[in-house]
């Protein structure tokens, strides 16, 4: 079983404005309020992909009821520590720009902390833990390590898409997957990394850590997968960029779905890069369809 772990969802409350007046009176042409989180959209994307998952993490109130009840209608299987502030909304405004105002979330306490590792702590070989997205200030900078060392000792893979100072406790613990884009890449190594050549010396140098699976996304310049000696480059199709919001995500969710389903090594990466290209070219989370096009279009070499 596929796990995904978001410790600060999010109802984003979405609003398309013709224009925006600051100042002034708006109003929306379109509404929608969808489950947020990194974590989340890897369950989402995993659904869409055919493979089950289960959404852990916190919430609370009404906003965390709703956060639960929408996943449960797409059949996605959720185990959720309940906590006594409301989860947190944020608000994207759509209009000749976007405007994002996001809510800090509950409160965390040690007890709702030790029940989501007990949760944690119940996972076994053949199980994967998605550690994704950031950590809320009331929660400790070692949970990510914490929960990763768990996993090790019980046989579980971690799979890990957070920044730098959450990534950097992880590496010895030799996770499965780690999937940062250039730039963050370069954080990594405090340098700005501008081509496919400077990514694959990088990655090399974190695969040196222990890492099993390095992904590089370099938006237009496609993805690099590097795997024991062997390095991959996938050439990403054309397209009409709507969002960048969510592709890693989803880039994650395709990778381990074609795991999943007995797709090669090479094949999953493509499947991963199909919907993270999906995803950037939609305006939401990618369509099967639109994936399973551009799965057949993606040209993958090795270097």
């Amino acid at each position: 079983m596929i796990y995904t772990l978001t410790l600060n969802p999010s109802v984003d409350y979405i609003m398309e404005l013709d224009q925006f007046t600051k100042g002034g009176l708006n109003r929306s042409t379109e509404e929608n309020a969808l489950p947020g989180g990194k974590g989340i959209n890897v369950s989402r994307v995993l659904h869409i992909l055919g493979v089950k998952s289960t959404a852990l993490g916190f919430a609370g109130g009404f906003t965390g009821e709703y956060i639960k009840q929408f996943l449960r209608k797409e059949n996605i299987e959720t185990d959720f520590v309940q906590v006594d502030e409301m989860s947190r909304i944020n608000v994207k405004i759509k209009s000749e720009d976007e405007t994002e105002i996001n809510g800090n979330g509950p409160s965390i306490y040690k007890q709702q902390l030790d029940q989501l590792m007990y949760i944690i702590s119940n996972l076994s070989e053949g199980d994967t833990l998605v550690l994704a997205g950031s950590i809320p200030a009331s929660v400790p900078k070692s949970f990510y390590q914490e929960a990763a060392e768990i996993c090790r000792q019980r046989g579980a893979r971690i799979v890990i898409d957070a920044e730098k100072d959450l990534i950097q406790p992880v590496l010895e613990l030799k996770p499965f997957l780690i999937k940062p884009n250039h730039h963050e890449l370069g954080e990594m190594f405090d340098t700005v990394i501008d081509s496919v050549e400077e990514a694959i010396h990088y990655g090399k140098k974190l695969k040196e850590q222990g890492v099993e699976n390095v992904i590089v996304s370099m938006a237009d310049k496609g993805a690099l997968l590097l795997n024991g000696e062997d390095v991959y480059y996938a050439v990403v199709p054309k397209g009409d960029l709507k969002s960048s919001v969510g592709a890693g995500d989803s880039t994650v969710a395709g990778f381990l779905s074609g795991l999943s389903n007995g797709l090669s090594l090479e094949d999953s990466f493509r499947l991963g890069t199909a919907a993270g290209s999906a995803t950037a070219f939609s305006i939401g989370l990618c369509e099967a369809e639109k994936v399973n096009e551009l799965y057949k279009r993606i040209e993958i070499s090795k270097t």
